[in-house]
């Protein structure tokens, strides 16, 4: 597992517009000058966070994931982000990770927000998704799964080592409830021994709910590796050292300690 670069997005979005924000999203994209590997986009990066899928949703492999297969090839970068899918009759909140030569990976969110409304008008995915890629493992998560530690808790055993290295969370988080969004990244990080990603739109949405952003790169220590503030339009490429991971995983064994559980 060598260190990696990894670019973190945090923009506005355009309300139930996927052209004007493939569009947006392409420039921000092309304006990367420090070497990445992989750029991260916030949920529903086409539309923002509506409840009207029907007027928005994509083909699984239509005009947005087509976007993004160009996007990782031309940059050689893996690209993540998630957009509302429709397949076989049913909505989806669905991340998809997409490497240079155009394999990729899907996760669709598990845990949907009643509270909005989305468990109503989208139907959640059943399966954890854990991508390998140049030695580091990263396990996919879509926002208020942020908020269910069983859902995202790292394994470990003396034969098959840790489940993951990383989480990857893209969210559509209100400012109202920021500080939840901070404290659990922090949180993840901590109990799972691993580096964690969290990127949050800003601006105002078409349900005219406020987003701070307060995206940010999570050390397994706890510290913000990351510099975005609030309401920040900013992309900033980190590195993720691995010396610090196995350092820390080397000097405090914690993970021996865990409670074993099998999700079901």
């Amino acid at each position: 597992m060598s260190n990696i670069k990894v670019t973190l997005i945090q923009s506005p979005i355009h309300w139930e517009n996927p052209a004007a924000n493939r569009q947006m999203f392409e420039e921000k994209i092309n304006q990367i000058t420090d070497p990445t590997e992989i750029v991260v986009l916030p949920e529903v990066f086409t539309t923002g966070f509506t409840m009207e899928p029907a007027g928005v949703a994509e083909p699984h492999m239509g005009e947005t994931f087509q976007w993004m297969k160009r996007i990782a090839a031309e940059k050689n970068i893996v690209l993540v982000g998630s957009f509302a899918t429709e397949e076989n009759g049913k909505y989806y909140n669905r991340l998809i990770w997409m490497q240079p030569d155009g394999k990729h990976y899907q996760y669709d969110k598990k845990h949907l927000f009643t509270h909005a409304g989305e468990s109503k008008n989208f139907t959640p995915g059943s399966e954890r998704v854990i991508v390998e890629y140049k030695g580091w493992k990263f396990l996919l998560l879509i926002c208020y799964d942020l908020r269910f530690p069983v859902w995202s808790k790292n394994n470990f055993s003396p034969e098959k080592g840790f489940d993951y290295d990383c989480i990857i969370n893209i969210a559509n988080w209100p400012t109202t409830r920021s500080h939840h969004w901070r404290i659990l990244l922090m949180a993840r990080a901590i109990e799972n021994q691993a580096y964690m990603i969290g990127v949050n739109r800003i601006g105002i949405d078409g349900n005219n709910n406020d987003h701070s952003g307060d995206s940010a790169l999570i050390s397994p220590l706890g510290d913000n590796f990351s510099n975005f503030m609030p309401w920040d339009e900013k992309t900033e490429t980190i590195p993720m050292p691995k010396c610090q991971l196995d350092d820390y995983r080397n000097k405090f064994k914690f993970a021996s300690d865990w409670d074993t559980f099998q999700l079901t």
